[in-house]
């Protein structure tokens, strides 16, 4: 059954509680940072940031208001990682989180450089990309994802997305009628559907969001014409390392029969 996590912004207080909670629950070690200019940190994805509160500063007729967004894997139903990876690694599960099998990966980073909403990190230290889980291991012992149970004021809400749907059409239309006339729902629609949704109370981009994501031509070129190769480089590459492996070993051999004659 698919699952969602909606995330609504007119709740946010941006304390960064789910920040912290991915960083905890996957073991991934803090990052050393600088102040640029703006209270996001980390500035940037990378193999062990996999989420970022955002923070907009936007005038909005005689007031500054700050809008606050949630940037992760946003585990598309149409997503350009899975179209690209050449080994098959990247797949949807069966409640539509995208996965990648660490086992199959092997580093290429077409994914991160292909991902629509450019949140994937590369990590040169185990040669793979690395990104939100969706909490897998949490989800399948039927737990909530760690940032749904850290966050303080529901902004965060995990369930089955139908009803997460509906909740978040209800709440936008609430927010429109009390202030917030562009506020909207999104992840509904966007690339066939997203694992993530949001309510948010403004445009897109004051959330740190595309208004209309989709993924590159060359994601899609790669996909129709290249990736159906992919089994034949696969077994080119396989058959490749079988050689080099089959020559080394007769490289020990002979020498090991030069070394026996030698003493003979």
């Amino acid at each position: 059954m698919a699952k969602s996590m909606l995330i609504d912004t007119s709740k946010c207080t941006a304390c960064r509680a789910c920040q912290v909670a991915c960083k905890q629950w996957n073991q991934l070690p803090a990052e050393e940072t600088k102040f640029s200019g703006t209270y996001e940190n980390p500035p940037r994805f990378s193999p062990v940031t996999w989420m970022k509160v955002t923070f907009r500063e936007v005038e909005v007729g005689d007031e500054v208001r700050w809008y606050f967004g949630n940037q992760r894997c946003m585990h598309c139903s149409d997503a350009a990682c899975a179209l690209v990876c050449p080994v098959g690694a990247i797949t949807h599960t069966e409640t539509g989180a995208v996965s990648i099998d660490p086992k199959k990966c092997i580093g290429c980073n077409y994914c991160v450089g292909n991902c629509t909403f450019d949140v994937m990190g590369y990590s040169r230290r185990d040669n793979m990309a690395e990104k939100c889980t969706f909490c897998e291991d949490r989800v399948a012992n039927g737990l909530k994802p760690a940032c749904a149970s850290a966050c303080p004021t529901d902004a965060i809400i995990f369930g089955e997305r139908s009803a997460l749907i509906s909740r978040a059409q209800a709440r936008a239309k609430t927010l429109r009628a009390n202030g917030d006339p562009r506020a909207r729902a999104y992840g509904i629609e966007e690339l066939d559907g997203t694992g993530m949704l949001f309510v948010l109370r403004d445009v897109p981009a004051n959330h740190a969001l595309p208004a209309d994501p989709v993924v590159p031509f060359g994601a899609r070129a790669w996909n129709y014409v290249f990736k159906p190769l992919r089994v034949l480089m696969v077994l080119g590459a396989a058959f490749g390392l079988w050689r080099n492996y089959r020559g080394t070993e007769d490289v020990k051999q002979g020498k090991s029969r030069g070394k026996q004659n030698e003493s003979a």
